[in-house]
Order: structure tokens, then C-alpha cells, then sequence
């Protein structure tokens, strides 16, 4: 927990963030349309066909390029798009098929190589998820999500940002989270330094397959140990800790606690685990190749709703329709999307950060300087504890270490955060092994 002197200022510090632009308007009739042309498309199966105008993958994806293209239009070009694609087979896809990505890419002012992403994927599925023919309208699963990337685009393009944001709408997350590897693919073949991954999927509804409502949370996951470790890392994290520390957990904490500070009426509940059990989405190819990300997802999952043929069995209704969502909680997703993507595209990037602490009565803490940063905060946090509290605030972008009398590093964990000159602040970066926000290779 949070003490005294670490609550006081880690509030206003977010309050200041939370002030530095307009509230975003979302609009909950844009979201409701976007869903609705989406399941209008019959199937956005992966398999299902691309040259029809009207149904299938490429009709739909065809549409959100050009939802991006009318916002860019409307925001004086602001937004550039990008269709990276790729031949892909596998178990779930028999056939070599074309897989394509919708990008629009809104590059920073300053340092546009520093990118933050929000993503869903537009691909749907019934029970089989090898019939591309069924009607498989995936309201939910995940037009939602891919309705409310269009309209994070709508929102954030009327601003500028130091850093850039991408706004990706994924096909081939239900073959095998495809399209999430080929941006992840992409990102490191354009050389960008990934500070953020947003992947909204299942983020409509708030009644669960129990009848049980919740419309007051948002799940928000993240890794514990970094899947792009290795065995030289989990040897290292064995000796000076970072079970709980990698930059994906560090990017969950800071959601939280902006979620704490800003009008959406939405509380973030974090799962410290990288996704629902055996179950996978579009965020975990980014962690294999060591980029933060997380995954937002309802509150409460309904599985009459997802994944379903589309039918009526022993008096309940099975299958992924819009009927069952509800709008006023995808804006407010929606909103914290806008918002959290709207601080991290602000801050500098997380610092490297290391600790000195074995067997002696004080920690020093080193890091590295970050471009854009102003001053840094230094964090602790006892081992068994669940958030940061403050230490101490380094004014000035040129300092790069403090001193910590009297704390054994022993007993608490050590991360520092950069603040840029408008207030805007990072995540905290660990002072652990595999701490920082980049790859470990």
C-alpha cells in the first residue's frame, strides 16, 4: 500500500497528467455504428473470403482502412496508413493465406521512433474455428475492440504528441494470433522502440454467462516473468528479484493508478497473469519479442457470446450478436484507452535502472537519461507489496543516480520513472534484472 507521503504527491502528479488536454469526447452512437457495420459483414472469419465487396475478412478490412482514411482526411493528414502483410499456414490455417494489417500510424513531434499502440484484431469465429462460411458476426469478439481503435484514432488525431501512436486494427488473432506477430514483426523491422501496447479484445459486454453484472471494471493483464527471457536473466532474477517486475506488470500498475485519477467510472482490476487461463490474445507475440503489453478485457466474460455457432439451445440464446453488449461500458473503455495512450504518448520513455544495494544499509540507484525528460521520480516498494510509493523526486534531466540512506535493499525493490516538462510521466522501470521497457536482446 500506498504511504502518506507517497499518496499525496503520486495523486497530484496524476491529476496534473490527467489535465493536460481536453476530456476526450467519445462517442457512444460511433461505437455503436462501427459494431454494427462490422457484424453487417457476416463473417470476418481469416479464411473467409477477400474479394467480395459486401462479406468476409476482406470487405471488413477494407472498411476500417477506410474509417482511417476519413480521419486522417479530417485531421489534415495527420494519420499515415500502413497495410503490412503476409503469406501465413499453419494448424489452423490449411492453406497458405494472405493476412493483412490497417495501420494508421500518427508519428510524434519530437521522438516519432517512440511508439505507443492500440490495437484489437477484426477477425471473428463460431464454435469450429475452422468454418469461414457461418455467419460469425463477432460483435464482441472483437468488434469491440476494432470499433474502439477507430475511435481512439477519431479522438487522439485533434492532438499532437511528442511521441508517436499507432492505431491497429489485427486480422488472424482466432487462426493463431497472426496478425498480432506480424506487428510485432513489423515493429522490429522498422527499428521502433515500443514503449506500449494497449490490445483491447472482448471489451463490450457486463453481464457474465451466470447472469452476474459487473460494469464498474476492466481487466487489465499482464506478464510476470518476461516471456522473452532467458536462462542467464531467470538466473539473475533468482538472485536480486523481478518476478513481478517486468515492464508489462510496471505498464499494468501505471494504468491502475491513472484509472484511479480520471473520470471514466471504470476501476482497473489487474490479473498478474498473461491471459485468462489457456487462452491467448494479440498483446503475448509483443512480450515473446520483449515489448510492454497488456490486455484490456471486460469485467466479467460471457461465453454463451463468444465462440458460439449461432442458435437457440434449452431456452438460451448462443452466439457473439450486438444485442448483448453494452455501449455506455465500451465508452468507457474506450475512454481509458484514450486517456492511458494520451500519457504514455507524452511521457519519456521508462529509464534503465540498477541498484546497489547487497549487504550494505543504504541503496544507491542508477539510471539512464531519457530524451524528453525534465526530472525523474525514484519508487520503492516492499517485496511483498503490490505498488510503487514514492521516495524521492530528482528535478533536472541531467541527474542520474541518488542515494538512499538508511533503506536494505534486502527488503524493498527500487524503480525510477521520467517526467517530462509538462508533467507527463512514464511507468515505472524496476531496478531488476529485465527491468527495462526494450528487449532483452
Amino acid at each position: 500500500m500506498l504511504t502518506l507521503g507517497g499518496l499525496v504527491p503520486l495523486l497530484c502528479s496524476l491529476a496534473a497528467q490527467a489535465q493536460t488536454a481536453p476530456e476526450p469526447q467519445i462517442s457512444e452512437a460511433r461505437l455503436r455504428a462501427d459494431v454494427k457495420r462490422l457484424v453487417a459483414f457476416g463473417t470476418r472469419h481469416t479464411l473467409s473470403v477477400q474479394d467480395d465487396p459486401k462479406r468476409g475478412i476482406g470487405a471488413a478490412r477494407r472498411w476500417a482502412e477506410a474509417e482511417l482514411r476519413k480521419t486522417a482526411k479530417a485531421c489534415g493528414g495527420c494519420l499515415e496508413i500502413a497495410l503490412p502483410e503476409t503469406m501465413v499456414s499453419g494448424e489452423r490455417v490449411p492453406m497458405p493465406t494472405r493476412l493483412v494489417d490497417v495501420l494508421a500510424i500518427q508519428r510524434g513531434t519530437e521522438r516519432p521512433n517512440e511508439i505507443v499502440i492500440i490495437q484489437g484484431h477484426i477477425d471473428s469465429r463460431v464454435s469450429d474455428v475452422m468454418n469461414a462460411t457461418a455467419d460469425a458476426p463477432g460483435a464482441n469478439d472483437d468488434g469491440s475492440g476494432t470499433a474502439l481503435v477507430l475511435e481512439a484514432a477519431r479522438v487522439l488525431s485533434a492532438q499532437k504528441f511528442p511521441t508517436t501512436v499507432v492505431y491497429a486494427v489485427l486480422s488472424g488473432e482466432e487462426q493463431g494470433l497472426l496478425g498480432g506477430k506480424l506487428l510485432a514483426d513489423y515493429a522490429k523491422a522498422q527499428g521502433w522502440t515500443v514503449k506500449a501496447v494497449l490490445n483491447n479484445d472482448i471489451v463490450g459486454n457486463t453481464r457474465g454467462s451466470d447472469g452476474v453484472i459487473d460494469d464498474a471494471h476492466v481487466r487489465v493483464f499482464s506478464e510476470g516473468p518476461r516471456a522473452d527471457g532467458d536462462d542467464k536473466l531467470r538466473a539473475a532474477a533468482r538472485r536480486f528479484g523481478g518476478e513481478n517486475d517486468s515492464p508489462s506488470r510496471n505498464l499494468s500498475r501505471f494504468i491502475n493508478d491513472l484509472a484511479q485519477d480520471i473520470p471514466t467510472g471504470l476501476k482497473v482490476r489487474q490479473i498478474w497473469r498473461a491471459d485468462r487461463m489457456g487462452r491467448g490474445g494479440d498483446h503475448l507475440p509483443f512480450q515473446e519479442q520483449g515489448y510492454p503489453a497488456i490486455r484490456f478485457s471486460v469485467g466479467i466474460e460471457n461465453y454463451d457470446h463468444q465462440h458460439q455457432d449461432l442458435r437457440q439451445q434449452d431456452g438460451i440464446a448462443y452466439g457473439d450478436t450486438i444485442e448483448f453488449m453494452d455501449f455506455a461500458y465500451l465508452a468507457k473503455v474506450t475512454r481509458l484507452n484514450v486517456k492511458v495512450a494520451e500519457m504514455l504518448a507524452r511521457a519519456p520513455m521508462p529509464p534503465r535502472v540498477s541498484a546497489e544495494a547487497a549487504v550494505q544499509t543504504f541503496t544507491t540507484v542508477k539510471w539512464s537519461k531519457v530524451a524528453g525528460a525534465t526530472a525523474y521520480r525514484v519508487w520503492r516498494r516492499r517485496t511483498d507489496a503490490p505498488n510503487w510509493e514514492i521516495a524521492n523526486q530528482i528535478e533536472g534531466g541531467d541527474t542520474t543516480s541518488f542515494k538512499l540512506d538508511g533503506l536494505r535493499g534486502d527488503d524493498w525493490l527500487l524503480g525510477v520513472s521520467a517526467i517530462a516538462a509538462d508533467g507527463a510521466e512514464s511507468p515505472v522501470a524496476s531496478a531488476v534484472p529485465g527491468g527495462q521497457f526494450a528487449p532483452i536482446n
